[in-house]
């Protein structure tokens, strides 16, 4: 079904190893996560000061209270200042200490979001064509936007929540036994343990609810992306309804797996405050025994609660944290997942850059499937001289547009070989062979942006006079004088505000400016009409003269003139030679041609 995932396997267990391959992006600014760490630990520090001087605050206001009239405001008086000012001073060092280790890290995590952004973008443009036809584009845009922002999550909140909270645990407990008795160590220790186990049983079995849900987020989102670009196809079919409706079984998948993952959560949070409270319970119940029998003062109860609080209150953030990180290393598995997906076409370990000495191809004895089992080129060979314009014709599945891949090296051939001035295409970096290209495709797929910025994308550094002249080459000058915008005129998404003739020629003044050695026309002028056609081929013919050119043509009378026109059948050259040569012939290019000409004058 258009959309699905069938990757999913809900017992698959997280790989923790995508921490290990996001840390090294952590010390790219090393002086401040050093400085965010000392924050970290002066905060914690000034955390576990407070009680000790609330403790003061509380002992001192209770012996004031049994030598006085119980007087609030006498009481106040008496309480030393410099308690209330230290007390305040604490609360509000911790707190801005706390902002300044965000600030100091949010920068890291920033850079960090962008550097592995970045590179698993250059990895997917790496990837071959193979992978980009079995995409869905709404799946995989989704997946990498919450794996980088998985990625800020765990690496502020492991560092800064985790870490710290566990160092305030040993704190307190060290404390607590130092001060007091063992049993309220123990206690807090039992309570900690219970709840980690707790919390990381039951997290590891919602991880499958919330892949569940991530799975038919993802799926929805391809579906409604998957229509939106395909509306014109929705119109002319009347199939408004039927895609509503595949939307809805994507959102009612969706549903379902968010209820299963909300009522998982109950009780994940149910279960926490139960150990909680228990835990609480259970210390203030035996701090009040210690005060009863005079072993403790009021203070040291308040002491014991606030350290309670400052325990349990990050302890049932971190059963947030730690629900969220195993969310977040899902998604971080899923983008990283991507980077270890190896391209199929890869260079030649130190591969030199091609040199062009004129433009010359050889295909020496071809053989290519897709799949490894239908075959679609068949020991194929021949070549195009320098400057030689070759034609390529013969009915649809011949292979033609394969050798068009081929030579631009979205695969590689399984026989023979492939050279352009003797240098084989595999041996030579690809960003050398396809600067060397030029290709107008059949179906010109344009950026959302003005007609200057899709020309200049040919060779983005050249100047608006360079791109003009390629657009007065291209003649497309006559369309943008009609429009308003002129040269500014926005295309829309893929160019769906021009007509085919005027996206050609887009392409072909894109090509222009790109100026290559060599040109490939594949089927440029299948889809117009006559009129667009004469003005589409009149561009072709002058941005072709002097190149070595290979045009990819269904329609005969569009390469008449070609220097040489090879005939394709089943993978394989039956035929070859000049318009003139393949008629006398009387072949199958002949029956093909008096075919055509039979259908131009039956329409007419």
């Amino acid at each position: 079904m258009r959309g699905s995932r069938t990757d999913f396997n809900p017992d698959e267990k997280i790989d923790w190893s995508v921490i290990r391959q996001v840390t090294p992006y952590l010390f790219e600014f090393k002086a401040r996560v050093c400085l965010a760490l000392l924050c970290l630990v002066g905060a914690k520090l000034a955390s576990v000061g407070m009680p000790f001087v609330l403790k003061q605050i509380v002992d001192h206001l209770d012996g004031q209270g049994s030598a006085l009239d119980s007087s609030l405001d006498s009481a106040l008086v008496t309480v030393p200042i410099a308690l209330l000012v230290a007390y305040g001073f604490i609360r509000l060092m911790n707190v801005l200490l706390g902002e300044i280790r965000d600030t100091l890290f949010g920068r890291v995590t920033e850079r960090a979001m962008r550097r592995i952004g970045l590179k698993v973008f250059e990895h997917l443009h790496a990837l071959d064509l193979a992978f980009h036809l079995d995409r869905k584009t709404g799946g995989l845009s989704r997946d990498i936007e919450r794996g980088t922002n998985g990625i800020s999550f765990i690496m502020r909140f492991l560092v800064f929540n985790i870490v710290p909270t566990f160092l305030e645990l040993f704190l307190v407990m060290g404390i607590l036994w130092q001060q007091y008795r063992i049993e309220y160590a123990l206690i807090v220790f039992a309570s900690v343990v219970a709840y980690i186990w707790f919390s990381k049983t039951t997290t590891d079995w919602r991880t499958q609810f919330i892949r569940k849900a991530n799975q038919a987020d993802s799926a929805s989102n391809t579906r409604a992306i998957d229509s939106l670009l395909n509306y014109e196809t929705v119109k002319y079919f009347a199939n408004e309804d039927y895609e509503s409706k595949m939307y809805d079984r994507e959102l009612e998948q969706w549903e379902s797996a968010k209820r299963q993952n909300r009522l998982t959560l109950f009780a994940l949070n149910g279960g926490q405050a139960l150990i909680i409270s228990v835990s609480m319970a259970a210390m203030l119940t035996l701090a009040a025994y210690d005060v009863s029998q005079a072993r403790m003062t009021l203070g040291d109860f308040v002491l014991v609660n606030a350290f309670l609080m400052q325990i349990f209150l990050p302890l049932n953030f971190l059963g947030f944290v730690y629900r969220e990180i195993k969310g977040s290393m899902t998604n971080i598995e899923r983008m990283l997942g991507l980077m270890k997906v190896e391209p199929r076409i890869k260079d030649a370990p130190e591969a030199p850059d091609l040199e062009v000495r004129g433009g010359s191809i050889q295909f020496s004895k071809v053989g290519f499937s897709y799949d490894g089992q239908r075959p679609i080129l068949r020991d194929l060979s021949f070549s195009l001289q320098a400057g030689e314009k070759l034609a390529l014709v013969g009915h649809s599945g011949s292979g033609k547009s394969t050798i068009a891949k081929l030579l631009f090296r979205f695969y590689d051939v399984d026989e023979g070989s492939i050279c352009i001035d003797g240098q084989d295409i595999r041996q030579i970096s690809q960003h050398s062979l396809r600067k060397t290209i030029g290709v107008v495709p059949q179906d010109t797929v344009l950026f959302d942006t003005t007609i200057l910025e899709n020309v200049r994308y040919g060779r983005p550094e050249a100047s608006d006079e360079e791109v003009k002249a390629a657009i007065k080459m291209a003649h497309l000058e006559h369309f943008i004088a009609q429009a308003p915008a002129g040269y500014d005129t926005i295309v829309g998404e893929r160019g769906l505000k021009l007509s085919g003739g005027e996206k050609q020629r887009v392409a072909i003044a894109r090509t222009i400016l790109k100026n290559p050695a060599i040109l490939v026309f594949d089927e440029a002028t299948s889809a117009l009409d006559s009129a667009s056609e004469i003005a589409v081929m009149t561009a072709i013919e002058e941005v072709s003269r002097g190149k070595s050119s290979i045009v990819i043509a269904h329609r005969l009378s569009t390469i008449v003139h070609a220097d040489r026109i090879l005939v394709m059948d089943q993978g394989r050259v039956v035929e070859q030679g000049s318009h003139i040569e393949l008629l006398a012939m009387q072949g199958d290019y002949a029956r093909l041609w008096q075919l055509q000409q039979h259908e131009q004058l039956g329409s007419e």
